[in-house]
C-alpha cells in the first residue's frame, strides 16, 4: 500500500500540509502530548492563533526564533506557528553550553528565544541580548491569545528551520531545511513505515532533532495520530508505548541495545506497536527485537541535509542493510577521487535527489548554496550489493587503521556486542607506538552479569580477523551520549587509555568487572 500523495506546488510547505490535513481529517486526533489532545482542526487553529501570538510581538515572515527546550506541547506550538507565519525555526540542543553554545547562536543569529526557565541563564550567559521568552511564563507567545493569521506565502525552498548537526566528528554546523524537505521527508516515511490513518505514532527523541521534527509531517500526510514523550528511558519505554496505544515507534543510536539490556518486564509485549524506523541498527538486534518485543525494525538511510534516499519496508527488509534506492533518489559508492567503485567494494556514499528541495539548501555561512541536484558526499563508508542493497560500514571519520587494513568500528562493536555479558560497545582508534591506530573499546555490562576482558577478547578472535581484534578494554559505567543517542566517540577518543584500561599486549589494568542486578 503507498501512501496518498498530495498536490505538487503550493502544497510543498508546512503550512499547506496541515491546511490540507485539517481540511481532510478534521476532528481526527493529531498530537498528544502533556496530556493535551488536538484534533487536526484544532491544530490548524492553534498554529494560527500562535502565528498571530508571534506577530503580537515584532515577530515577521523570515526572523529566526531560536527555542531551547525539552519535548513539550509548546515546542509543538512553537514549530507549527513558526511555519504558519513564515518564520525561520531555530531548535537548540539542550545539552549545549559554554562556548558550543556560543558558536551555534552566532551562526543562527535568532532575534527571538524561547527557553524552559533552567536554560534561560545559560542562553544569556553565552551572550544572547535578544527578546528571550520563558516557555509557561507570562510574556511566553500561547496560542489563542491573539488573532489568527492567514499562512505566510512561504515556497517550497524557503527555510523552515534551521538544524544543528550533532558535532559528534566535528563543529556543529547550521542546516538551512527548506518546507518542502519536511512534506518530502513525511510522504517518504509514511510510505516506507506503510503508515496508514489508523496509526498512532509514538517518538521521545528530542524535538531539535530532524526525526521527531519531520514525524509531524508523517502523521499530517497520513492523518496519523503523533503522540510526544518527554524522554527517552529505556526501564518506562514500553510502558509510555502501550499508554499511548503506538503502533508505530521512532528509534535511534544506542537505544536498541540498550532496550534489548534490559531485563524481561511485563511491558515487553503489552502494548500496539508492530514496527518502527530504527537507523544503523546492528543486524544481530533485529530478530531478538522482534521475538521479544514485537517490533520489526525499518532500517533506511537519511540525514539532517538529505531525506530517506536508502529505505525499506516492513515486509521486505533484509537485517544489517539499511536498503535499496527509493524512487525520486540516486546513490553511488565512490572511492577517494569520488570515481565509482564496484559492487561488494566498500567506499564513500553519494546521493542525489530528484524531488525538488528534499535535501537542505546548504549550510550557513556557505557563500554559494548547492545545486538542487548536486550530488550531496555523505562522510558514510557503504558497500552496494550486486542485487542492489547498501550495508552501511562505518563513519569515514571512524575507520581504524591498523597494519594497514581499514577496519570498520561498527563491525568491531557488533563483534564485541555480541558477547553475552556485554550491554554497549564504543570502538575508536588510539595511537600505537607505531604509525597507525590501535583498536580500542569501551564497554557497558549488562545487569547482573561478569565480564572479564581476557574473555571478551578471545570471543572476538572467533568473530573478527586478526587485525580487527581490539588491543585495549576500557570497561566503563555508561558510554558518552548525546541527546539523541549518538555515542560521543571523540570524548572516548580524547580520553583514551587510561590507568584502568586493560591493554592485550601486557595484561595490564581492570581484570574484571560485574553489574548487579536491578533493585526488584
Amino acid at each position: 500500500m503507498s501512501t496518498p500523495m498530495r498536490a505538487p506546488g503550493a502544497a510543498m510547505t508546512l503550512p499547506a500540509l496541515l491546511d490540507a490535513a485539517a481540511g481532510e481529517f478534521g476532528d481526527r486526533v493529531f498530537l498528544r502530548a502533556d496530556g493535551m489532545t488536538r484534533g487536526y482542526r484544532q491544530a490548524r487553529e492553534a498554529a494560527a492563533t500562535m502565528a498571530g501570538a508571534l506577530a503580537a510581538r515584532g515577530c515577521r515572515p523570515g526572523d529566526r526564533i531560536a527555542v531551547m527546550s525539552g519535548n513539550r506541547a509548546e515546542f509543538i506550538d512553537l514549530i507549527l506557528g513558526c511555519a504558519w507565519l513564515g518564520a525561520v525555526l531555530v531548535p537548540l540542543n539542550t545539552g549545549l553550553r559554554g562556548e558550543g553554545l556560543r558558536d551555534v547562536l552566532r551562526q543562527a543569529e535568532p532575534s527571538f528565544l524561547l527557553a524552559e526557565e533552567e536554560f534561560t541563564g545559560r542562553v544569556t550567559a553565552a551572550g544572547y541580548r535578544g527578546p528571550v521568552w520563558t516557555v509557561g511564563g507570562d510574556g511566553a507567545p500561547a496560542p489563542g491569545e491573539a488573532g489568527a493569521l492567514p499562512p505566510a506565502p512561504v515556497r517550497p525552498e524557503d527555510t523552515a528551520a534551521i538544524l544543528f548537526t550533532s558535532g559528534t566528528t566535528g563543529a556543529s554546523r547550521g542546516v538551512r531545511c527548506p518546507h518542502a524537505q519536511f512534506v518530502w521527508w513525511g510522504r517518504n516515511v509514511a510510505d516506507s513505515l506503510r503508515l496508514t490513518g489508523d496509526d498512532v505514532l509514538h517518538t521521545c527523541l528530542p524535538l531539535f532533532h530532524t526525526n521527531a521534527l519531520n514525524a509531524l509531517a508523517h502523521a499530517m500526510t497520513v492523518g496519523a495520530a503523533y503522540t510526544l514523550g518527554r524522554r527517552f528511558s529505556a526501564s518506562a519505554y514500553w510502558g509510555e508505548v502501550a499508554e499511548a496505544g503506538a503502533t508505530a515507534v521512532y528509534l535511534l543510536g544506542a537505544m536498541v541495545p540498550m532496550l534489548l539490556a534490559r531485563p524481561p518486564g511485563p511491558h515487553d509485549r503489552a502494548h500496539r506497536a508492530w514496527r518502527g524506523l530504527s537507523p544503523a541498527t546492528p543486524g544481530p538486534a533485529y530478530q531478538p527485537f522482534l521475538s521479544r518485543f514485537g517490533v520489526t525494525l525499518v532500517d533506511g538511510f537519511g540525514s539532517t541535509e538529505t531525506n530517506l534516499v536508502l529505505g525499506s519496508t516492513p515486509a521486505d527488509h533484509r537485517p544489517g542493510y539499511i536498503g535499496t534506492v527509493r524512487d525520486g533518489f540516486s546513490a553511488r559508492v565512490v572511492d577517494d577521487l569520488l570515481a565509482p567503485v564496484p559492487d561488494g567494494t566498500a567506499g564513500e556514499l553519494l546521493v542525489r535527489s530528484h524531488q525538488p528541495f528534499a535535501f537542505c539548501t546548504g549550510y550557513l555561512g556557505d557563500t554559494e548554496p548547492p545545486a538542487p541536484d548536486a550530488w550531496r558526499r555523505t562522510g558514510d563508508r557503504v558497500i552496494r550489493e550486486p542485487d542492489g542493497w547498501f550495508r552501511f560500514v562505518d563513519r569515514i571519520k571512524d575507520v581504524i587503521r591498523r597494519r594497514g587494513e581499514n577496519i570498520s568500528s561498527a563491525e568491531v562493536e557488533s563483534a564485541v556486542r555480541s558477547h553475552p555479558a556485554v550491554a554497549g560497545a564504543a570502538a575508536f582508534p588510539v595511537a600505537s607506538e607505531l604509525a597507525e591506530d590501535e583498536v580500542m573499546v569501551a564497554v557497558t555490562v549488562r545487569p547482573g552479569r561478569v565480564l572479564d576482558p581476557p574473555d571478551l577478547v578471545r570471543h572476538c578472535e572467533s568473530e573478527l580477523p586478526p587485525f580487527a581484534v581490539p588491543r585495549y578494554v576500557d570497561l566503563v559505567p555508561e558510554l558518552p551520549l548525546t541527546a539523541t543517542g549518538k555515542i560521543r566517540k571523540a570524548a572516548l577518543r580524547e580520553r583514551g587509555v587510561t590507568a584502568d584500561t586493560w591493554d592485550r599486549d601486557t595484561r595490564r589494568g581492570a581484570s574484571r568487572i560485574s553489574r548487579p542486578s536491578p533493585s526488584p
